[in-house]
């Protein structure tokens, strides 16, 4: 296949997933204990699309312009873009640490964001009214992530091997302290564990534009850089002998996916293993070119996830089941799959 043909081939299968994700929000805006056909979702989003409005004669009931407008869609939009923010920050991780096993919170980030909204929670901080919580997830992911750089910066290098110990020792650390808080919250315990399970319930357009501008971002700078995570995986000498700054791409790389998935654990929870096994199975199907690889990751976790919330808020209606726990479900086979395939291979 040539350089042409590669190109036409990788538009094809973005196209074909924008289709998915196009399909999949209008078919999961109709689910719920009221029930709106696709036609009608279709003709109340183009209702609101320049141009394409006056076209559109209103049938729908002032209820059901709630429902969709409201209270269905803002969690499905947060959705694509949690998803989307945990596939490109899992494939970038796994191309950084040249590891399928790799994945967004390697490196403190769920552990910061934790112990920010059990701060909040438990101390009942109300100062931002809804954007408390996740402000203050994202600071202390944030703080968490330039933590652990702080650490495992060596003479201004970055080394892969020592960032992940002290991800894991910075992890272990913050989770301790969580522990301890939420032994201590007393009556406010539930809502921690909520929370830390991971969900999108009660999500509204604010977090939406919360999230989306650092998720954006970040995605955008990362794929700038895609050829160079290419280079990278050739290993570190050889990238610098074809003239990539590596200590600088990697600084990059770190703070573009740990900003991004802080943005989304912010205001979704710790959501477990989508950063996983999205990028795994994109790379199985479109093979390891970050080109193709991050926007294949971004649409096919916005899908995943906008699924596996449709299936928490619908299995046992009308109580809603935490997103984490779906995603563990899926992702916890998977993730041993993954171990037993490597185990394999090394024998």
């Amino acid at each position: 296949m040539n350089y042409l043909e590669k190109i036409l081939h990788w538009r094809l299968i973005v196209t074909y997933l924008i289709v998915v994700l196009g399909l999949t929000i209008i078919i999961t805006a109709t689910l719920g204990p009221a029930h709106i056909s696709p036609l009608v979702v279709l003709k109340m989003l183009a209702s609101r699309l320049p141009l394409v409005d006056r076209l559109v004669t209103p049938s729908w009931s002032v209820a059901e312009d709630t429902i969709i407008f409201q209270i269905r869609l803002p969690r499905i939009i947060l959705g694509v873009f949690v998803g989307a923010a945990l596939g490109v920050a899992g494939a970038t991780m796994q191309g950084l640490f040249k590891n399928p096993m790799a994945d967004p919170y390697i490196i403190g980030i769920s552990s910061g964001a934790a112990l920010g909204a059990t701060f909040a929670i438990a101390f009942g901080l109300n100062l931002l009214g809804i954007h408390t919580i996740p402000l203050m997830a994202f600071i202390f992911a944030v703080g968490a992530i330039f933590l652990v750089y702080n650490i495992a910066s060596v003479g201004g290098k970055l080394p892969v091997g020592t960032l992940l110990l002290a991800g894991i020792a910075v992890s272990l650390f913050l989770s301790a302290i969580t522990s301890f808080m939420m032994y201590i919250s007393g009556e406010k315990l539930h809502g921690i564990v909520f929370w830390l399970m991971g969900g999108l319930w009660a999500r509204s357009w604010d977090h939406v534009w919360m999230a989306v501008p650092w998720i954006c971002l970040g995605s955008a700078i990362i794929y700038i850089f895609a050829r160079d995570l290419n280079v990278m995986l050739l290993g570190e000498e050889p990238a610098q002998h074809l003239g990539i700054e590596v200590e600088i791409l990697k600084k990059i790389m770190m703070v573009s996916a740990s900003l991004i998935a802080a943005a989304a654990v912010a205001v979704s929870g710790i959501i477990g293993f989508v950063g996983l096994i999205i990028p795994h199975i994109m790379r199985i199907l479109v093979g390891p070119d970050h080109r193709i690889l991050l926007p294949g990751s971004a649409l096919v976790g916005g899908i995943f996830l906008v699924w596996a919330d449709t299936l928490a808020r619908t299995i046992i209606a009308p109580t809603e089941l935490p997103v984490g726990i779906i995603t563990a479900l899926f992702g916890g086979p998977f993730f041993i799959y993954l171990l037993r395939k490597r185990k394999r291979s090394m024998f």
